[in-house]
């Protein structure tokens, strides 16, 4: 019945899913590849309705949308998110830019003595600075679901035509054959 518009939707959820993967690359945001491979979309038609969600990792969202420091908003103003709010996992970010850390073979240097600082007491740095100063917004997804989606009002406006000309045809058809 909504054949039109379902292939319509697919199409739109393709590019956004591409181009978002295509961003996180573009922009460096996705070291282990985790994030690029949980993007996914799913289109589901029924009989009077349809349905378009998109999913990824939690923290996607984070790095879409961007998140206000504990001490200053100024990285991202506009985020509905803030480091210190509470709602978060005690210890979380630490443990992932930890992880970070040792993936990428990372250290700061001691400014006295020059040593290498631990993976540990990097991961804390730069932590905290995340804390304190917040995470910009990278819009990895939100740029190329809102070029998709001034799109698709045009496009599926032809496709909903079409479903509905079929629909009144096919209606039309089973009266007459009663």
């Amino acid at each position: 019945m909504l054949d039109n518009i379902e292939q319509e939707l697919k199409q739109f959820a393709e590019y956004v899913v591409k181009e978002s993967r295509a961003n996180l690359k573009r922009q460096g945001k996705d070291s282990t590849g985790k994030l690029s491979k949980s993007i996914d979309s799913n289109v589901d038609v029924f009989k009077n309705s349809f349905s378009l969600s998109f999913l990824m990792e939690d923290y996607g969202t984070f790095q879409d949308k961007g998140v206000k420091g504990k001490n200053s908003s100024s990285k991202a103003p506009n985020s509905p998110f803030r480091f210190g709010s509470g709602t978060g996992r005690k210890g979380g970010l630490t443990e992932g830019i930890n992880k970070w850390v040792q993936r990428k073979r990372f250290q700061f240097r001691d400014r006295k003595s020059g040593r290498f600082l631990s993976y540990k007491s990097t991961a804390f740095l730069i932590s905290r600075s995340i804390y304190q100063k917040g995470i910009a917004p990278s819009l990895f997804f939100t740029k190329p679901f809102e070029k998709a989606f001034k799109g698709l009002s045009k496009d599926l406006l032809e496709p909903f035509k079409l479903d509905i000309e079929t629909f009144m045809k096919n209606t039309i058809n089973n009266k007459a054959t009663r």
